[in-house]
């Protein structure tokens, strides 16, 4: 199973000199084994993949959305597969009462904010509520789990070759209280990070910085620690970079997670974009 990384800020891309290292492209991240891509996420990292995918020539594709907020789909407007008439995209998200997923995510791609309808996509793009079982795409096994963030949010884990992966880029798992005090069914997200192989978790904050946006929607890097040792992750990326953030404060983010890691396997470290990680 391998897992690559095309984009791991949050919030708003930020391209420059600061952020060379880390990188700046918003949310999105690709996953694969025996021969199946999904791609969980379409930050503005998904453009660079739909330029690797149309050159080889890709004409099947899963996108799967943990919610709808712009930082993770606004590579959707500039994503290749989309104008090639022979590209069928599947793209899967959060289910709701009130609006499909198709007229959600519509909203952005139409005028005043883009200037091509969904309708007028070339592809053949259909739209699928996240079930609430395990599903299948090729040789990967997903399950989307509510997680808490505003708005209706999920995490996923995958499985393939016996390992498995949890992605759950905005979370807030405890809103404001020591997860430690909590047992795990009142821990959000615990589900899907339970034992998982490697989790790649919302970090945006330092612990000052969390104080003052409680209720916001993401963790401190004290609050990513805590919940990936309670889960038993084997491996912690730090992910969801804050704009503000450039690569020196991140780093010294990573030191202070490695500081505070109690847990069992390998000290937490930063995701970065463009890392490969093979399971």
């Amino acid at each position: 199973m391998r897992v690559k990384i095309w984009g791991c800020r949050g919030s708003l891309a930020t391209p420059g000199r600061e952020t060379l290292a880390t990188g700046g492209n918003t949310t999105c991240v690709e996953m694969s084994a025996n021969g199946t891509r999904v791609i969980f996420d379409a930050g503005t990292g998904l453009r660079g993949l739909g330029r690797e995918l149309a050159a080889e020539g890709s004409h099947s594709i899963h996108i799967c959305l943990t919610h709808l907020h712009l930082d993770h789909i606004e590579g959707l407007g500039f994503f290749a597969p989309f104008y090639d008439p022979q590209c069928e995209v599947f793209v899967w998200g959060p289910p709701s009462s009130a609006r499909t997923l198709k007229e959600r995510i519509s909203r952005y791609l139409s005028s005043p904010l883009f200037p091509i309808e969904v309708s007028q996509l070339p592809a053949k793009v259909s739209f699928r509520d996240v079930p609430p079982e395990p599903f299948e795409i090729g040789g990967l096994r997903i399950i989307g789990h509510p997680v808490s963030h505003p708005g209706t949010t999920l995490g996923y884990r995958v499985e393939a070759d016996g390992h498995s992966v949890a992605f759950i880029p905005d979370h807030e798992p405890a809103l404001g209280l020591r997860l430690e005090e909590l047992t795990s069914d009142w821990i959000s997200g615990f589900p899907v990070a339970d034992r998982a192989n490697l989790l790649l978790h919302d970090a945006q904050y330092t612990e000052d910085e969390y104080e003052q946006r409680i209720g916001w929607g993401h963790s401190s890097v004290a609050q990513t620690v805590s919940f990936a040792s309670l889960t038993g992750a084997e491996r912690l990326l730090l992910f969801h970079h804050d704009p503000a953030h450039t690569d020196d404060d991140l780093e010294l983010h990573a030191d202070r997670a490695r500081e505070l890691w109690r847990g069992d396997g390998s000290a937490p470290e930063l995701a970065l974009e463009g890392l490969e990680i093979e399971l």
